[in-house]
């Protein structure tokens, strides 16, 4: 496989991304993005909070999160 290299500033920036899009997906309005994203993936198996999950798991590996946001419980 392949190896690809980040620069540290790079890596920190896509991890604060992806935590903000985390954020804004667990925010007040989860509701609409709920539906949003059913309609846009067809399917209500893969929701918001799989998502969430899965941009702090992101997050984690690029070195710029603790596992706190892995195995904590979601924050309303």
């Amino acid at each position: 496989m392949p190896q690809i290299r980040l620069d540290a500033a790079d890596s920190a920036e896509l991890a604060e991304m992806l935590t903000f899009l985390a954020d804004w997906l667990s925010s007040s309005r989860k509701h609409v993005l709920e539906e949003s994203l059913a309609a846009f993936v067809g399917d209500p198996a893969y929701n918001t909070s799989d998502l969430c999950t899965d941009l702090h798991k992101f997050a984690f590996l690029l070195g710029a999160s603790n596992d706190e946001e892995l195995f904590s419980e979601p924050t309303p």
